[in-house]
């Protein structure tokens, strides 16, 4: 009878550990395409605390340098972004991140406001599955998935990549329990150079009003941040390409949301000659998202109001704090600077 116990208990144990390393093999590994789905996960290998956290979609996670933001003001920061992240994704982000740390300013880019119904499986997974499990990320779950998706796939991603036997590469062996760092504190680096040739304006549109599911989560965001003492900035990004257009009808609507709220935003898209954008050599897309030389300069213009409009001190005096800093300075450039 122990016999058949054991017998039993082992091969539990055994299919268990079958099917976990059947799952980790599976999982995609965002390492050499689509990078921008490993962001999510690397914010946990943090230590310690932030100054400012970003939360929101591409026009973050590219346009914004926290080593820049370090090595000219003293400033740590980090990018919780991710592809297509829509507000109710940044919304439990956050929720999430301010369990673990109390930053002094969150900033939010609008973009997503467009958006009033989940879009898309994968760009849901580029930011749930790289969430560690907690109230935060069921509630993102259910608050994201599209009319084909179930909860359980995401409690056993198995159920979702099984398909993916016949595209096993040597890469799902080589990060099967590790991945490598592919971000610079949530920035994902572009150095490539592809000239804006275009000033194409997005199509009309029959309504501009932006959803209300949106500013329901926007109120969410602003309260949870009222209760935890941070200070919640908006931002536009400079880029207006037509694919991402960013209407005037809805930058009034943000304007008046501000207002109302008693809330900064900041739309840096009239102010991109101020800030130093050269649309021939900034963009690696033909204007569609910043490059790394067109991040720094945002970067920089970004940091002198945070530093003079929020009082976000210069923190270089703190020796442990920049040495830190220094390593990942190092890395940042090591990057920039196409060393291997």
């Amino acid at each position: 009878m122990k016999k058949r116990i054991f017998a039993c208990i082992a091969i539990v144990l055994l299919t268990g550990v079958f099917l976990g390393f059947a799952q980790a093999l599976l999982m995609p590994k965002y390492m050499s395409a689509s990078r921008e789905g490993a962001l999510i996960g690397e914010y946990y290998n943090e230590s310690g605390s932030h100054d400012v956290l970003f939360v929101g979609d591409c026009e973050v996670y590219e346009s914004f340098t926290p080593p820049t933001l370090w090595e000219k003001y003293g400033i740590t920061s980090y990018i919780r972004g991710s592809a297509q992240q829509l507000i109710w994704h940044s919304y439990y982000l956050l929720e999430e991140m301010l369990k673990r740390e109390t930053p002094k300013v969150v900033v939010y880019n609008v973009l997503a406001m467009k958006y009033g119904k989940p879009q898309s499986e994968a760009y849901n997974r580029m930011t749930l599955d790289g969430m560690q499990w907690s109230v935060s990320k069921t509630r993102a779950i259910y608050a994201s998935m599209t009319e084909d998706e179930d909860f359980i796939s995401y409690v056993l991603p198995l159920l979702r990549f099984h398909s993916r036997w016949s595209e096993i590469s040597g890469e799902d062996f080589q990060y099967l329990f590790s991945r490598d760092t592919v971000s610079h504190n949530g920035y994902l680096m572009q150095t490539g150079i592809k000239e804006k040739t275009s000033d194409r304006v997005g199509t009309e549109l029959g309504d501009y009003t932006l959803s209300s599911v949106c500013f329901d989560y926007l109120d969410k965001m602003r309260t949870l941040c009222e209760e935890k003492g941070v200070e919640l900035v908006l931002i536009k990004a400079p880029t207006n390409s037509w694919g991402y257009y960013w209407y005037d009808e809805w930058d009034a609507q943000i304007i008046d949301y501000a207002a109302k709220n008693e809330l900064d935003y900041y739309n840096f898209i009239p102010l991109a000659e101020e800030i130093g954008i050269d649309w021939s050599t900034d963009t690696y897309d033909a204007g569609v998202h910043l490059n790394v030389y067109g991040a720094e300069k945002l970067t920089d213009y970004f940091g002198t109001i945070l530093a003079e409009t929020y009082g976000l001190e210069d923190r270089r005096g703190d020796e442990a704090l920049s040495d830190v800093w220094e390593g990942k300075l190092k890395t940042y450039y090591k990057e920039r600077n196409g060393e291997k």
